[in-house]
């Protein structure tokens, strides 16, 4: 910082002006609303009709589980009764063209922190590294009609 603008910030914080908002190093408390992607759109679709329960770390992997990419949102795994979805650490870099390639060191499970990456579905060039965080497991509600 300058050394002009060090006792201009001390002669603030004497008024007491540099707690005003427009001083704070803390984010107002108003954030503003997030804006539905259409990945969020779509799965809020798959998600339609279940209800969240506890996430879990680990999930079978089963080389006949379907596997849907839902494009900086989510990856979805399962099908039936439960899905799982893990969002990852950083979802705005999924993309459904490139293909999830898997080196599990837990056999037949899919547990977060495993070592993932990604390559272009197309020329099979590396594209990144996948850090899953807790899968959230999505299940069906049955009617109460049908039950």
């Amino acid at each position: 910082m300058s050394k002009f603008i060090l006792p201009t910030l001390a002669a603030l914080a004497a008024t007491g002006l540099a707690a005003s908002p427009a001083f704070a190093d803390e984010p107002d408390d108003k954030e503003e609303p997030k804006e539905i992607t259409k990945g969020e759109e779509e799965l809020a679709k798959l998600l339609k009709g279940r209800v969240a329960g506890e996430p879990v770390r680990c999930i079978r992997n089963y080389p006949t589980q379907r596997l849907q990419i839902i494009d900086k949102t989510a990856y979805v795994y399962g099908r039936g009764r439960t899905i799982y979805v893990q969002r990852t650490k950083h979802p705005e870099d999924i993309d459904d063209d490139d293909i999830l390639v898997l080196r599990t060191t837990t056999g037949s499970r899919l547990c977060r922190l495993e070592n993932l990456t990604t390559v272009d579905r197309y020329s099979g060039f590396f594209t990144g590294a996948v850090f899953f965080e807790e899968f959230v497991p999505y299940t069906r509600v049955e009617d109460e009609a049908e039950g």
